[in-house]
């Protein structure tokens, strides 16, 4: 599979580095010098700083979209309708709208459009889900979840801080992954409940955002994403009848990655616990990529997918939507 990468700034670079086996042939970037400096750590590479010249060429059958997020939609459709298939960046889009014409052209043309929603490939989540599909801690009654970073000099001035690029604030960055996650665990949410507000940073989007969502039947989650949370963390608690799944860290920055599961007794009192940690290198890109190309190989649907990105920008949109009542 011959990979073009759009966007060349952190998450590009991350992008890079998974890709294994398969041959980066070109990468863009409106900052020519940051593709050129991408492009050397994987020759024979070339350089553009012009998009629609990557997706033109046709050597490349899949197109990473890692740019701003008022560039997602478009030049990922851009590149389905070149007759790439295409792994796009949470959250996707600034809004819902913006993706179902994405949606609309990938059925029409047979083609994979997956999101990056790589924090389902982290092995703490993939084993919690193991675990849950087992049936092992009884019917899920709710989750409760917590992903925040503390910001930094000067982020109130950057390209997510602008409602017309970002779309929205913390909610929509981290908070898109926490209701994905919720949804991958629960299922389709009904009832959406919540605020987002901005405590801290001088800037006209939200630094932190709370969501109280349930389903038609009655499974509640939990959910908090903050950019004041000073120290980094992410934690994820999973609360069946007869046990508890509990995720916390990513590694680096978030500390290290451990899944604890709580097994209730029969005559209740303090549970078993049995913990896994997961030191070392984030391998979720790798194995969200292995995914996507094992998807497109055997012509399966894909998790993650913009039905799943277009579910939870609508829940994101019904949290503006209170803010503004």
């Amino acid at each position: 599979m011959r990979v073009g990468i759009v966007g060349c700034g952190l998450i590009g670079g991350k992008r890079a580095k998974s890709l294994g086996d398969c041959p980066l042939v070109a990468v863009a970037d409106l900052d020519l010098s940051r593709a050129q400096k991408l492009a050397a750590q994987y020759p024979p590479a070339v350089a553009l700083n012009d998009w629609r010249q990557l997706i033109d060429r046709n050597d490349i059958d899949l197109v990473i979209v890692a740019t701003t997020n008022d560039m997602l939609a478009p030049i990922s459709l851009a590149a389905v309708q070149r007759g790439k298939h295409v792994l796009v960046e949470k959250p996707a889009a600034r809004n819902s709208a913006e993706l179902l014409p994405v949606a609309k052209a990938a059925r029409d043309r047979g083609l994979v459009v997956k999101v990056g929603f790589n924090l389902r490939f982290h092995p703490a989540l993939l084993k919690a889900r193991e675990i849950f599909e087992s049936g092992q801690i009884g019917p899920l009654m709710y989750l409760r979840a917590r992903y925040g970073h503390g910001g930094r000099l000067g982020m109130e001035k950057e390209w997510r801080a602008n409602p017309a690029i970002a779309g929205g604030g913390e909610m929509l960055d981290q908070g898109v992954h926490l209701i994905d996650l919720a949804r991958w665990f629960a299922g389709d949410f009904v009832h959406v409940q919540g605020w987002v507000d901005t405590f801290f940073w001088h800037m006209p989007v939200e630094d932190n955002g709370f969501a109280i969502l349930r389903t038609a039947s009655g499974q509640v989650a939990f959910l908090h994403a903050s950019c004041t949370e000073w120290k980094n963390l992410f934690s994820l608690e999973i609360y069946g009848k007869v046990g508890k799944l509990q995720i916390d860290g990513l590694g680096g920055s978030y500390g290290l990655e451990r899944l604890t599961w709580y097994r209730m007794l029969p005559q209740m009192g303090p549970p078993e616990a049995q913990q896994w940690e997961f030191p070392g290198e984030d391998r979720s890109w790798n194995a969200e990529l292995a995914y996507l190309l094992d998807c497109i190989e055997h012509r399966r649907p894909v998790a993650g997918s913009l039905e799943d990105a277009i579910a939870a920008l609508k829940i994101v949109e019904q949290l503006y939507a209170q803010r503004q009542k």
